[in-house]
C-alpha cells in the first residue's frame, strides 16, 4: 500500500499510510482486492468468499461466506464481526452489498 497510496481510498486526509489501522479499513481491503484482480461479479456464493457491503452513513463492514446456510432460503451464513465479538449469522443480504471477492485457491503469499 505504500508504494501505491495514491491508488487507495484518500478518506482519511492522511499524507502517507497508517500501519496501525489501514489493514482493517474496508475500503482498503476493497481495493487491495480489486487491484489483485480477486473480485467477483456474480452472487453465487461459496464458502471462503468475502462480501462488503455498505450500511450507510459512510459505515461499510466486511465478512466470510460460511460453509452454513439458512435452513429455508439456504441462504450463506456470515462470518463477521460487528462490535459483539466474532459471529456466525444470516446478514448477507441484510445491507447493500458493494463488493464480493474471492481469493485463488493456490495462494501462497
Amino acid at each position: 500500500m505504500k508504494r501505491n497510496f495514491n491508488k487507495y481510498p484518500q478518506k482519511w486526509g492522511l499524507k502517507t499510510t497508517d500501519k496501525n489501522i489501514d489493514h482493517r479499513r474496508v475500503p482498503n481491503i476493497m481495493t487491495y482486492f480489486q487491484r489483485q484482480g480477486y473480485q467477483v461479479n456474480d452472487q453465487k456464493y461459496q464458502a471462503g468468499d468475502i462480501v462488503t457491503w455498505d450500511l450507510g452513513k459512510g459505515l461499510t463492514h466486511i465478512g466470510i461466506i460460511s460453509d452454513k446456510t439458512t435452513l429455508l432460503s439456504k441462504t450463506p451464513l456470515v462470518i463477521h464481526n460487528i462490535g459483539y465479538g466474532i459471529r456466525e449469522n444470516d446478514i448477507l443480504l441484510s445491507y447493500k452489498i458493494i463488493g464480493h471477492y474471492r481469493l485463488p485457491k493456490n495462494i501462497t503469499q
